[in-house]
């Protein structure tokens, strides 16, 4: 990409947004929002949530129901309204050390594994439930959202560049103007 990304991000997206190549009018548009989507993803990706987070909301989980390690991956992302994800590496050894711990046990059926907790992870459960779940302190925060809507613009914008025709791509040209005049004005109204 021709210049750094403070210089471009610095003029939005002016009338150089729609010029297609790099060159003298500047950046390539679908170069630099690949590189918004970069930094997004690389800046301000799902925050990692400590070991003990997980082990909380995996027991809240299971005090609910038995559940599968996928299941719980899914849960706590829909829980969190899309803002903490766990990954299988986070979710799965702790499975293990619950399980090590005698907090919970697994049963398996068609080749799946199904987590309960046992008496004593019941009482591990009860024990964390006065406090709010860790998800809730996720999704509170609004943390992961912005970002995310920010990616998904990024990459939607970039497929219109690739495969639209000159008058989509000038459609999305404006539907993004658009949109960062109106959240310019958000922060102006704050």
């Amino acid at each position: 990409m021709n210049g750094s990304f403070d210089s471009g991000f610095g003029r939005g997206f002016g009338s150089n947004f729609g010029s297609g190549s790099g060159g003298p009018g500047g950046p390539n548009p679908w170069e630099f929002l690949d590189q918004l989507r970069s930094m997004f993803e690389q800046r301000t990706s799902t925050p990692r949530m400590a070991r003990g987070d997980v082990r909380t909301a995996v027991l809240s989980l299971l005090a609910e129901q038995p559940m599968h390690g996928y299941q719980i991956i899914s849960e706590i992302e829909q829980r969190s309204g899309g803002s903490w994800k766990p990954s299988a590496g986070s979710v799965y050894p702790t499975l293990q050390l619950l399980a090590d711990e005698g907090l919970i046990e697994a049963t398996e059926a068609d080749g799946r594994k199904t987590y309960a907790l046992t008496d004593a992870g019941r009482d591990a459960a009860e024990e964390a439930a006065g406090r709010a779940a860790p998800w809730e302190a996720q999704r509170s925060s609004g943390m992961g959202a912005l970002p995310k809507a920010g990616i998904e613009l990024a990459q939607a914008a970039a497929q219109v560049g690739r495969t639209g025709s000159p008058e989509q791509v000038a459609e999305a040209v404006a539907v993004l103007e658009e949109a960062r005049r109106r959240l310019y004005s958000i922060l102006a109204q704050g």
